[in-house]
């Protein structure tokens, strides 16, 4: 029997199981370009607004950071900038499709049981790979032509195949993740953390523009090649050769561990634990902290690096009131560059709660994991009562979100505190703008915990949520979407902190969501079976 024995039949299976989400995710990934064109067209009509746009905008630090370089200063490379964010949601849906198809699915014990037919040993990789990856070139051919219509056709499908190459090349990572170790949260953390690492290396390398002399690294990183692309300036079509080689390798990669290792197993090996558990493992705390500290170190040492590229970036914001009389007179009526920092500051510490989020959604899936791979029913057979099985693990979702938003907090305000000279007074007032994202990152745990005590079969879902806030802060007002739309963030409600005022009314009420959610989450355990679907 072939390796790939019934590859097509498990591509069918795929479909069925992601016939709502997999459509929902490509539509609306396809949209927002084309929904952008109108947008900007309104916003810069003439070639004289698209140049300030380029000399204020195009060269801010902050832009540069977020969404890369501006390739052009014609409509179409404003929107290309504009969309340069979207390639990292489209690789964190990529590779969290293939590990959950693959090692999610062995983990459950799914893909043992499909081994005992006739199905070939590679048979689940190869049909998750060749799903996610075609969708993601089916989003490519939407993107390009949606764009088209409006813009010249070479720039349209740059976009597009600069989305599907981002989508196949972390696919490819994930599949290589699902590999390495026996959990599938870990080998989530694994493809999370190359895609944040890969991030890092793209926004060191725009954040300074063409002056910056790391721009050399953006060769490092898919998605730094994306940038690299250059659409409606240069159409760099011959990059997309690095994108299909990393590609290629990794998928090579994949196949050959999957063949080096057994059904149920990782390369990496689990460490053995003694016979008898240490008198710190007593309770059900003590044994969360054991489940949750490698993960919460690493998202904690991801907190700092980001605060301090945020903190670091701040000060450079004042350049773009430079050679811009009228973007000078607007932000002195709001304070001037100080005013203008705020904003940035704000709004940055924004993002860097939609992040926090992430952990608090991973940690709190960590009870979904524990009860698919009947640990949670061992654990149950003893005295540990539920609630106190669910709250041991709520500690870590609740409040890991505390640590990482002091830490990113901290951090950029001591950079940027360091950078402007008054330390004292810039950290406090960072800090808080971090730390008065919690009651929004709550909310997202909240609900987490909700969807896996009422419906624990979609409590990955929370990710969806996640992906909806997310672009409803990037992109909502730039797509002109109705308020009500947006206030179905819940960061849409949080003060927009240092230089804003602080209203105490929509924190309250985040809070009563959260609270109310996390209460329903509890109900829902308590009352439903073990491993209920």
């Amino acid at each position: 029997m072939s390796p790939l024995t019934g590859t097509g039949k498990l591509i069918r299976l795929i479909l069925r199981r992601d016939r709502w989400l997999m459509p929902a995710w490509m539509v609306w990934v396809a949209l927002i370009p084309v929904s952008f064109v109108s947008s900007y067209r309104d916003l810069y009509p003439t070639a004289a607004d698209r140049l300030k746009y380029a000399a204020t905008s195009g060269t801010n630090p902050t832009f540069l950071a977020m969404y890369g370089p501006l390739p052009d200063t014609s409509l179409g490379g404003i929107v290309a900038q504009r969309v340069g964010i979207i390639p990292v949601a489209v690789g964190l849906v990529a590779l969290l499709t293939v590990i959950r198809h693959t090692r999610t699915d062995e983990q459950a014990g799914r893909r043992e049981m499909l081994a005992a037919t006739v199905v070939g040993r590679h048979a689940g990789l190869a049909a998750a790979l060749i799903v996610t990856m075609t969708a993601n070139l089916l989003v490519a051919l939407l993107v390009g032509l949606g764009l088209s219509n409006d813009l010249p056709a070479g720039g349209a499908f740059a976009i597009g195949l600069g989305f599907a190459a981002a989508g196949c090349a972390f696919a490819a990572i994930g599949g290589v993740a699902a590999q390495l170790t026996e959990n599938a949260g870990s080998a989530r953390g694994i493809a999370i953390g190359a895609l944040g690492g890969f991030f890092l290396i793209r926004l060191a390398a725009d954040t300074g523009g063409s002056d910056n002399a790391l721009s050399w690294l953006s060769w490092l990183s898919p998605l730094g090649w994306v940038t690299r692309l250059s659409p409606f300036a240069h159409d760099r079509f011959w990059v997309l050769a690095l994108a299909a080689a990393f590609t290629a390798v990794a998928v090579w990669a994949a196949f050959a561990l999957s063949a080096r290792r057994d059904i149920g197993l990782g390369i990496l090996p689990a460490r053995l634990g003694p016979a008898e558990a240490s008198p710190g493992l007593r309770t059900p705390l003590a044994l969360a902290w054991r489940l949750h500290r490698g993960l919460l170190l690493g998202w904690l040492i991801a907190f700092v690096v980001l605060g301090g590229i945020f903190g670091g970036i701040a000060e450079g914001v004042g350049d773009l009131m430079k050679d811009n009389d009228t973007l000078r007179d607007m932000f002195a009526r709001i304070g001037g560059q100080k005013g203008l920092i705020d904003t940035y500051l704000a709004s940055v510490m924004g993002t860097v709660g939609l992040v926090a989020s992430a952990y608090a959604i991973q940690a709190a899936l960590r009870l979904r994991a524990e009860e698919e791979v009947l640990r949670a029913e061992y654990l149950l057979a003893t005295s540990v009562s539920r609630t106190k099985w669910v709250v041991s693990h709520l500690v870590f979702s609740a409040l890991g979100p505390v640590a990482a938003l002091a830490v990113a907090g901290l951090t950029a305000g001591l950079v940027h505190g360091a950078n402007t000279g008054d330390i004292g007074h810039q950290v406090p007032r960072v800090l808080g703008g971090a730390m008065i994202q919690l009651p929004a990152v709550w909310v997202l745990s909240g609900l987490t915990l909700a969807l896996f005590g009422l419906l624990p079969r979609i409590a990955v879902a929370a990710w969806g949520a996640l992906a909806l806030f997310f672009m409803l802060g990037q992109f909502g007002e730039a797509l002109q979407l109705d308020q009500s739309l947006l206030d179905l963030s819940p960061f849409t409600h949080v003060p927009r902190t240092p230089g804003g005022d602080v209203s105490v009314t929509p924190l309250a009420w985040l809070l009563a969501i959260a609270l109310a959610l996390t209460a329903a989450g509890l109900a829902g355990v308590r009352r439903r079976d073990v491993g209920a679907a």
